[in-house]
């Protein structure tokens, strides 16, 4: 599979249909950075008048997640991947249209290398920024991938 964000959002809407259904959707993406977007909407709201934060994890998670899949389709190496670990932190309700981005794309070639030189799994931390329309930070998070030579 090539990555695109066409490919990306139907992958989400055959292995992550929950993601697709609440609006979580890739904007772009290439080497070293993604960008996903998602809106409030009826559908991914908590009771508080703005976005689920579970909502906001899916959105948070695609941008670092396809980084990972995109260097190890680079690779061209059988490389398993992981969430081992994930943390947030919000800091203003999640109204309108919220854009996560990754820009840590160039810190998982050297984890893709450690692994396939060593065999050994490595994990790798990356973190993705969630921004409203008015460039405002709604909330950040942070995960923990681990990638491991099949």
């Amino acid at each position: 599979m090539d990555i695109s964000p066409t490919k990306l959002n139907t992958f989400l809407f055959f292995k992550l249909p929950s993601a697709f259904l609440c609006g979580v959707r890739v904007k772009s993406i290439s080497l070293e950075k993604c960008e996903v977007t998602v809106k409030h909407r009826w559908l991914n709201q908590n009771p508080f008048n703005s976005m689920y934060f579970a909502v906001q994890a899916m959105a948070a998670e695609l941008t670092t997640g396809a980084l990972v899949m995109y260097q190890i389709k680079k690779s061209k190496k059988n490389i398993s991947m992981l969430v081992a670990n994930n943390k947030g932190n919000f800091t203003k309700k999640a109204k309108g249209r919220i854009t996560f981005t990754c820009n840590e794309g160039n810190f998982i070639e050297d984890a893709i290398n450690k692994t396939i030189a060593s065999g050994d799994g490595q994990t790798i931390w990356l973190k993705s920024i969630g921004v409203d329309e008015k460039g405002d930070q709604v909330s950040e998070m942070d995960f923990e991938w681990s990638v491991k030579i099949k």
